[in-house]
């Protein structure tokens, strides 16, 4: 079955950085665009960036862009989101997954933006 680990997240300060890493399994998955979402407390899940099969397109979203990176290793099966810049409004539960009809969601990893 479609398994997507999310780590990498924890406690940061402001103009921090992390980098997360989405471990997949259970689908072919250098055939699908692959994209880091983010849950707030009270707010709904974001798509906050995507990238292509391939790895050569990517898309962000505004509140992001120039301070968040995706990438991908097909041969690893992994997607990765590196986070620069931090700010206290990025703090949220992330998760990766495609970003058309959605797998199941895996558990995401909190990441904390605070002084």
């Amino acid at each position: 079955q479609v398994q997507l680990v999310e780590s990498g997240g924890g406690l940061v300060q402001p103009g921090g950085s992390l980098r997360l890493s989405c471990a997949a399994s259970g689908f072919t998955f250098s055939l699908y665009v692959m994209g880091w979402y983010r849950q707030a407390p009270g707010k709904e899940r974001e798509l906050v960036a995507h990238i292509s099969s391939t790895g050569r397109t990517t898309v962000y979203a505004n509140s992001v862009k120039g301070r968040f990176a995706i990438s991908r290793d097909n041969a690893k099966n992994t997607v990765y989101l590196q986070m620069n810049s931090l700010k206290p409004e990025d703090t949220a539960v992330y998760y990766c997954n495609i970003i058309t009809t959605p797998f199941p969601w895996g558990q995401g990893t909190q990441v904390t933006v605070s002084s």
